[in-house]
């Protein structure tokens, strides 16, 4: 049974200033979750926010939050980060000392456990580890900025982790964030992606009904040529 396409705007390219505006309008425009990117200025040159913010966006909507530590030893805020609300915690296998025990972890406080690399990372970081993981976020572009463009060679990761899912018959979301529009957004569904990430593409624009439902349309599109 293939997961159905979900459409997760990122928070980070939406307005502070109105932010519970911003998530309300979000999700009545059909978003089905909300990422949150949370940076440290030492894992990636960028700061972000913390839990206070996670608490909140929990408080002001009912879809889940995919919240993406872009972090130094995200080992210590595993707990910090659940209780405050993230229904999946995603952590940067490069920066953990143990991947088997951190998704173990995760679960362990309630949520579901997702992992990542950056671009220039290997997926065999935590590929023997599929069958304890949720999700897995495929990063199309650096961690730490948002507006970047597209990474096409990211591509061949979105396949072979999908390739390996299938193979060893697991459950297993496959999300891509970074320059997600419908052109990539269709070819990363052709690939395996099921998930997709966008920033400005939704929260820079007047209607974020008309831009999610793009979204959901080139996926669904590229699903059906997979």
């Amino acid at each position: 049974m293939r997961h159905k396409i979900e459409i997760s705007p990122s928070i980070l390219a939406a307005n502070f200033l109105h932010l519970e505006r911003e998530l309300k309008i979000a999700q009545e425009a059909g978003a089905d979750r909300i990422h949150c990117d949370v940076m440290d200025g030492h894992f990636v040159p960028n700061l972000s926010f913390g839990p206070a913010i996670i608490e909140k966006v929990k408080k002001n909507v009912s879809i889940p939050l995919d919240v993406h530590l872009m972090i130094s030893n995200p080992e210590q805020y595993i707990n910090v980060y659940c209780d405050a609300g993230a229904d999946t915690l995603i952590v940067h296998a490069e920066a953990c000392k143990d991947v088997k025990d951190m998704m173990q972890r995760i679960k362990h406080c309630g949520a579901r456990a997702g992992v990542t690399v950056n671009p220039d990372k290997s997926i065999n970081l935590f590929l023997e580890h599929l069958g304890i993981i949720d999700q897995v976020l495929i990063m199309t572009v650096y961690a730490g900025f948002g507006a970047q463009k597209f990474i096409g060679e990211t591509l061949s990761k979105v396949k072979e982790v999908r390739d390996e899912v299938v193979r060893r018959g697991f459950t297993v979301d496959i999300e891509v964030d970074g320059g997600i529009i419908p052109e990539t957004a269709r070819l990363c569904a052709e690939n395996g992606a099921n998930v997709f990430v966008a920033g400005s593409y939704v929260f820079g624009s007047e209607d974020y009904a008309e831009r999610i439902g793009a979204l959901k349309k080139a996926a669904e599109k590229g699903r059906g040529q997979a």
